[in-house]
């Protein structure tokens, strides 16, 4: 009898042809944590029938799972997460060695909300005892993270269709090489809507940041002859920001800006080790741009003694600048393995 060891419980994933698709395989390893969570419903139906405590009877009325994947952020692995949580992107090449992503969060009717829209992952997840797979996965909801001197942080919700036990994973598949994002390497910029976002620099005020999308993807059951998920629709998305200022001039303007319910751009901006050449980016680079407003200030805290305070703001559609929530990475990955 095989018996399960935590050092080797691995995730694959692979970028399904079309969503829920049955054949796609794995085509590369998560460098992070995480686990396949059956969400099947078992039912033990009420009955009078003269016996106590019941019988064995039951049934399953409704599949799926869901996995969360969890680790360091990285300039590599990224991307599968905005594919599957805002829609696939195509990227574009650098007048360098870069390969540059870009996702515009949608606001309108005629942005990329189909279902078509969004690259599907399968997942292979388990230990050396047992593998399950699970299919269909899309990314319900993430929160993006990082405190000074530590690098950032992902945690996503993937949900999918039925998961399926006593699987295999797909074989000899490499370790893909990636490269943490580490938050003190971020630099934020805040600007009223009115201007470009990234232009002005705000130094020395950013201890952590949390970054949280519910995407708006959302699955839809209906009868069609299967326990899971028929297929999944774009509803309403939510961007929230907040961020730790150190208590100083920087954050009593921005607390002013709260009171007075002015808009603002926020850019924050990670690079990371140098391009092989250099183009219209040097670095690897990750880039959240958001336009909208603080929703509120918490009362004065410290750290150590050294005051802070912590900043909420609600990323929506700017109509001075015409944009709500932009999100750019570069790496040198011409294709995601």
């Amino acid at each position: 009898m095989t018996n399960g060891i935590k050092s080797l419980r691995k995730i694959q994933i692979g970028q399904e042809a079309s969503a829920g698709g049955t054949t796609d395989i794995a085509s590369t390893i998560w460098r992070g944590m995480g686990v396949i969570t059956d969400n099947r419903e078992t039912t033990f139906p009420e009955e009078d029938i003269g016996i106590l405590g019941g019988t064995t009877r039951s049934y399953v009325a409704m599949a799926g799972g869901e996995i969360s994947l969890e680790g360091d952020a990285t300039f590599e692995q990224m991307p599968y997460i905005f594919n599957a949580g805002v829609y696939k992107t195509a990227q574009t090449t650098d007048s360098g060695s870069g390969y540059i992503y870009i996702w515009t969060a949608q606001n309108a009717s005629t942005d990329p909300i189909e279902s078509t829209d969004l690259q599907t992952l399968m997942f292979e997840a388990g230990d050396n005892n047992e593998v399950e797979i699970m299919r269909y996965g899309f990314v319900r909801e993430f929160n993006l993270s990082g405190n000074a001197a530590e690098a950032m942080a992902i945690n996503a919700t993937l949900q999918g269709r039925e998961v399926v036990g006593g699987q295999t994973y797909t074989a000899s598949l490499a370790i893909p090489t990636v490269e943490s994002i580490l938050f003190t390497k971020g630099k934020l910029y805040i600007n009223p809507s009115t201007d470009s976002v990234g232009t002005t620099l705000v130094s020395n005020t950013m201890i952590a940041a949390d970054l949280s999308m519910v995407t708006g993807w959302q699955a839809v059951m209906t009868a069609d002859g299967r326990l899971d998920f028929s297929f999944i629709k774009r509803i309403s998305d939510e961007i929230t920001l907040a961020i730790t200022y150190e208590h100083n001039g920087s954050a009593t303007a921005e607390k002013a800006a709260w009171r007075n319910q002015t808009e603002r751009a926020i850019r924050l901006i990670f690079e990371g080790s140098a391009l092989t050449s250099a183009g219209a980016y040097t670095y690897k680079t990750l880039i959240i741009d958001l336009w909208g407003k603080y929703s509120s200030f918490d009362a004065l805290t410290d750290q150590d003694g050294n005051d802070v305070v912590v900043a909420n703001f609600r990323a929506a559609y700017s109509s001075t600048a015409a944009n709500k929530a932009r999100f750019t990475i570069v790496n040198d990955l011409a294709t995601l393995p």
